[in-house]
């Protein structure tokens, strides 16, 4: 099967380098799907689940937003955060929720609104990706 070059990186650490086979990515206009010899992009990627396949074993990750650029067969993702499902903590997860749930009904400012949101699909995207890969 023919592989891309693909680098993953957080903001705190990298997450992958290799080769890979394909990617499925959350973009702000759908989800996307990169294979070898993908045509050039760049586009913004949105809270949600990332699903890589490199050498056979097919890997899913918590996502926050970022960027994705896919040039010459080099993929690169850039975002905030990147998470494996056994890494994420689901009690810390359901109180970030409560928190921004809590925060967006209090409606001190549009700032705050926006930020609030940006952390509760933060928080129901981490749950969503724990509860669906981890038994």
């Amino acid at each position: 099967m023919n592989t891309f070059k693909l680098t993953v990186l957080s903001a705190n650490k990298p997450f992958y380098e290799g080769e890979c086979e394909s990617l499925i990515i959350p973009a702000s206009d759908g989800l996307y799907g990169i294979q070898a010899g993908h045509r050039n992009l760049i586009t913004a990627i949105i809270p949600g689940m990332m699903t890589m396949t490199c050498g056979g074993k097919r890997t899913v990750a918590a996502v926050s937003k970022g960027m994705l650029k896919a040039e010459d067969g080099d993929v690169l993702v850039l975002v905030d955060t990147a998470e494996l499902p056994e890494e994420i903590d689901i009690n810390r997860a359901k109180r970030d929720a409560d928190m921004a749930k809590e925060a967006i009904l209090q409606k001190k400012s549009i700032r705050d609104y926006y930020t609030a949101q940006a952390k509760l699909a933060r928080a129901l995207n981490r749950l969503k990706v724990k509860n669906h890969y981890i038994q």
